[in-house]
């Protein structure tokens, strides 16, 4: 089990990107269940145990706020958006309580579920991260088919520091993942979602 008895977490939801390759403006506002996706999926970090929610807005930063309703959620805003997702990972990680785990979703992840958020609170184990990953086709527990590591990412607060100080450009968190493979715990999630983004016209059928 993990020490999040002892230490909570608070979740950063990165919402700070144009939606250029979907082509209809920035996907926090893209529709999803009668809402703004950035309302649902800050909604269902808080409803999984999570004790804080940092809202990560940049393009169209003004139109977001004004349309979608994150007053229970701390909201800041990127000016280096364009940057890369990089730079809203470290703004989201200076925000957070510095004294939680980390835990890091994406906006555009319409099948997130509070389970998956318990779930990965649950399997942490002090100084690891823990990861959601997702079986092609969903199938948990088959052993021939492929898993892939994917969002949200849970980063122990012992470890917060030293993946920032690798986070660069559109990369975020993934340097550090890549040379630290042995402090990875994934967690197999494919019983709530595939885990895929929505990031062109082809993925819109995701929100259903």
């Amino acid at each position: 089990m993990g020490n999040t008895a002892e230490i909570r977490t608070t979740a950063v939801v990165l919402a700070a990107g144009a939606g250029t390759r979907l082509g209809k403006g920035p996907k926090a506002l893209l529709p999803y269940r009668g809402r703004p996706l950035v309302e649902s999926i800050a909604g269902t970090l808080l409803d999984g145990g999570c004790r804080d929610v940092v809202v990560v807005l940049g393009a169209g930063a003004a139109d977001v706020s004004a349309m979608a309703k994150l007053d229970r959620y701390r909201t800041v805003v990127n000016q280096d958006w364009q940057s890369g997702m990089g730079s809203s990972f470290l703004l989201g990680n200076a925000t957070a309580h510095h004294q939680d785990h980390l835990l890091v979703a994406l906006v555009d992840q319409p099948g997130l579920t509070p389970r998956t958020v318990r779930r990965l609170l649950a399997a942490h184990r002090p100084g690891r991260i823990t990861a959601a990953a997702y079986r092609d086709g969903g199938s948990q527990g088959r052993a021939d088919v492929q898993v892939r590591r994917g969002h949200p990412l849970l980063i122990d607060i012992g470890l917060r520091a030293a993946v920032a100080e690798t986070v660069t450009g559109d990369a975020g968190a993934r340097g550090f993942l890549q040379s630290h493979p042995e402090l990875v715990d994934e967690v197999d999630c494919s019983d709530q979602s595939t885990g895929e983004d929505v990031d062109t016209p082809e993925q819109l059928y995701l929100l259903g």
